[in-house]
């Protein structure tokens, strides 16, 4: 069996921590039996190794999610790219197409596919491991898993099994039909009928999808099905297959399981109340504080609520509120905050001035022992402070070593890398016409490419 998780967030959920260069998957708030603070991908990609799925496990990402994954969970972990974010049929599909033409993945092959930010037990990667028996013995298409709910939420997404009496030896259902999001009254009458949670893990021959897409006219070799992505439909895979798909059986799963995809679930897994400076007064009840930024903030006296600040924005929200921040979010800039493979970019200042002039102030961390990217901008110049550490810095060619208080200018188009020896921070203030396109040209990545290729003699 395959496993395939799917990471193509866009980070609106969970705004201001959460941005299109950081989902909310890479959010270091729970901790693990360390006491340190993990994201949601790394915890649940501990789990699969513990599990022993590491061996035969894939994550289906974003380009602009390479990064972080890597910085997060190692660079050897195999990464499905989407060229662009296009829903998870897209990305299913071309995750199939993958394991078969690049991969050489059999068609009998069992493909599992799992969404990269649940919260479970680690028995919960039994059932995980058991949709491939259960789609042998039942012959079905697809295979899901269903939480047995512990309430009548409406959040979720419901399977309504049939109600056909089981065998003792079989432990799944067949499933009549699905339910998006009921009211409270409603989901209380379907939990009656032994309706469960769909919690977005299901599995299929992988011959089950190459035949659909065949059908569909849409290729079946990876490469090509990447160049054509663009067209494939934007829609989810519960529409487009799942609620078009006849044969379907379901394996009830009985466990602890949350979807933190909002500040009211993610607050209750969270070990500590507070993240970051600030203070919340002893009258304050079940209130969080998540914050990224030097400005202390304090809280008194309320109740129920969320308060998380970051580079991006300030949220303060009642927790029963803040499933609806996707529907406020539309400011009009970039990420503020990123984090890198070499560490980390915060935008301090982002200003146009009336003549045209754009300037941009940032400030960088680059990890002991990485570096930067041999690379030139076109029009754009530099300045950079160097305020902690110290490392080696190349500008077409000239090798020199920098440290805390040196200070570099960098012209337009002029080649330029740096290295930390020590981890280093720097204050880098770019400015520029604001009219004029900037690119940014890379010419090598690793350091040993500079060394090799970039340094005078």
């Amino acid at each position: 069996m395959k496993l395939v998780l799917l990471s193509g967030g866009s980070g609106k959920r969970l705004w201001p921590l959460s941005n299109d260069a950081r989902s909310k998957q890479f959010l270091k708030m729970l901790e693990n039996d360390n006491k340190e603070l993990v994201s949601m991908v790394q915890r649940v990609w501990g789990q699969i190794i513990t599990n022993d799925l590491g061996e035969s496990s894939y994550i289906a990402t974003s380009k602009s999610q390479i990064e972080i994954m890597q910085s997060q969970i190692g660079s050897d972990v195999p990464l499905i790219v989407e060229p662009e974010r296009r829903d998870t049929f897209a990305a299913i599909a071309l995750a199939a197409t993958y394991l078969y033409s690049f991969k050489g993945v059999t068609l009998d092959e069992v493909i599992a596919i799992l969404p990269v930010d649940p919260y479970v037990e680690n028995h919960f990667f039994e059932s995980v491991k058991a949709l491939e028996n259960v789609l042998d013995s039942s012959d079905a298409d697809l295979a899901l898993i269903g939480v047995k709910p512990t309430y009548p939420s409406s959040k979720y997404g419901y399977i309504i099994p049939t109600d056909e009496k089981q065998s003792e030896s079989q432990d799944y259902q067949t499933v009549c039909h699905f339910q998006e999001k009921p009211t409270e009254e409603q989901a209380e009458e379907l939990i009656n009928q032994g309706a469960l949670w769909n919690c977005g893990v299901f599995a299929f021959k992988l011959g089950y999808i190459i035949q659909l897409l065949e059908e569909k006219r849409l290729p079946i070799q990876y490469e090509e099905f990447a160049k054509q992505y663009h067209l494939v439909p934007k829609i989810s895979f519960d529409y487009e297959v799942v609620e078009r798909t006849k044969n379907i059986v379901v394996l009830p799963y009985n466990g602890y399981w949350k979807d933190l995809g909002t500040w009211n679930t993610l607050t209750e897994e969270m070990k500590s109340s507070q993240i970051g400076k600030g203070i919340i007064s002893s009258d304050c009840e079940n209130t969080h504080l998540i914050n990224e930024i030097d400005i202390p903030v304090s809280i008194l006296g309320l109740s129920n609520v969320v308060v998380a600040v970051s580079p991006d924005g300030i949220l303060v929200t009642d927790k029963s509120a803040s499933p609806r921040i996707k529907d406020f979010i539309n400011y009009d800039q970039g990420p503020m905050y990123e984090e890198r493979q070499w560490g980390w970019v915060r935008i301090l200042d982002d200003q146009v001035y009336d003549d045209g002039r754009c300037v941009v102030t940032k400030r960088v961390g680059i990890k002991d022992g990485k570096n930067l990217s041999y690379q030139l901008h076109s029009n754009r110049e530099e300045v950079w402070t160097i305020v902690k550490g110290s490392g080696e810095f190349v500008q077409n060619g000239n090798y020199m070593k920098v440290k805390a208080g040196n200070v570099l200018h960098i012209p337009m188009k002029t080649l330029h890398s740096i290295r930390a020896l020590t981890e280093l921070e720097v204050i880098i203030v770019q400015s520029g016409v604001n009219e004029d396109f900037n690119q940014v040209v890379e010419i090598y990545s690793s350091w040993e490419e500079v060394s090799q290729h970039c340094l005078k003699v």
